[in-house]
C-alpha cells in the first residue's frame, strides 16, 4: 500500500462544533484515513464559540507570530492545537483576534458578517503558512465547505512552485452550506496576489460573489470533487464534469471511508 499524505482543510469538526454532516465527516474521515495507514494533518478555524479550556486548546508558539496582510491590514496569525485522544489525532486551529477569537462562526444577531470572505482567505493563508513551517508536503489536499473554497486557486497559482505544494492534488468537497449575503464586489482584489491573474478571477472579478460562484472558483482549480451531501446543486456537478475533475459521489447516509481512501489514492503519491 502506498502511504499518502493528506491535508484536511475543514470548516467544521466535531466535537468542537455542533453536529452537522460536515462536522461529522470533518471528524471521522481524517481518523479513518489515518487508521488506514496514511499520514494526515487536519485544520479548522478557531471560531469564538469553541471553548478552549474544555477542548484543551493551546498555542503553538513556534508556529505562531507571523502577520498576514489582508486588504493592506496586518493580522497576526495564531496557531493552536488540540488532541482527540480516542482518535490519536491532532487538530490545528487557525486563530486571530479580529477574525475569530471574539466572534461567532459566520454571523451574529445582526446577520452574516460582512467580512466572511476575508476571514476565509485568512484561514486558507494560515493553513498554507503553517504547512510550510512544518515542511510537510501533502499529496492530496481535501477542502471541506465554502470556507475553504479559496484554497485551490491560492495553492495552485500562488504556490505552484513551492516544494510543499507543487505536487499536491486538490479535492473540493461540496455541501449544502450556502451563505445568503454575497461577498462584496472587491473580493477578487482581496484574494489576488502573485501568480493569480485577472483571467483566473474572470468569473468573480468586480462582482458580488455568490455561494455558487465561490464553489465554481474552487472547482476550477481542483483536481477532484466530492459530492458529500444530498441536495448539492446539479449545476456544480455539471461544472465539475466540464472541468474534467475526478468525481466521487459520497452523499449516502453512512461515511464510507474505504470509498474515500480509494478516491484519494487515485491521485497518486509524491513519494
Amino acid at each position: 500500500m502506498t502511504k499518502t499524505k493528506v491535508l484536511f482543510i475543514n470548516t467544521e469538526m466535531q466535537p468542537y462544533l455542533p453536529e452537522t454532516r460536515m462536522a461529522k465527516i470533518g471528524r471521522y474521515l481524517p481518523q479513518g484515513i489515518q487508521d488506514a495507514g496514511h499520514d494526515i494533518r487536519t485544520f479548522m478555524p478557531r471560531f469564538g464559540t469553541i471553548n478552549e479550556r474544555r477542548n484543551q486548546l493551546h498555542e503553538v508558539i513556534r508556529l505562531s507570530g507571523m502577520n498576514l496582510i489582508i486588504n493592506e491590514t496586518d493580522h497576526p496569525l495564531i496557531i493552536k492545537v488540540a488532541s482527540i485522544p480516542a482518535a490519536r489525532m491532532q487538530v490545528y486551529f487557525i486563530d486571530n483576534d479580529d477574525y475569530f477569537t471574539h466572534r461567532s462562526k459566520f454571523g451574529d444577531a445582526h446577520g452574516e458578517y460582512e467580512d466572511n470572505g476575508e476571514r476565509a482567505f485568512f484561514f486558507t493563508r494560515g493553513v498554507v503558512e503553517t504547512i510550510r513551517k512544518l515542511r510537510w508536503a501533502p499529496d492530496v489536499i481535501v477542502c471541506q465547505g465554502w470556507f475553504a473554497a479559496v484554497a485551490p486557486i491560492y495553492i495552485k497559482k500562488h504556490y505552484s512552485d513551492d516544494p510543499c505544494f507543487r505536487n499536491s492534488r486538490i479535492v473540493t468537497a461540496l455541501y449544502n452550506d450556502a451563505y445568503s449575503k454575497s461577498f462584496h464586489a472587491g473580493f477578487s482584489s482581496t484574494i489576488k496576489c502573485e501568480g493569480i491573474t485577472k483571467a483566473d478571477l474572470s468569473d468573480i472579478r468586480d462582482k458580488a460573489v455568490t455561494h455558487a460562484m465561490l464553489c465554481k472558483l474552487a472547482i476550477k482549480f481542483s483536481d477532484g470533487v466530492v459530492v458529500a451531501e444530498e441536495g448539492v446543486s446539479p449545476d456544480l456537478l455539471d461544472y465539475a464534469k466540464q472541468k474534467d475533475c475526478k468525481i466521487l459521489i459520497a452523499d449516502d447516509a453512512e461515511l464510507d471511508v474505504n470509498k474515500y481512501e480509494e478516491f484519494l489514492q487515485s491521485f497518486g503519491s509524491a513519494e
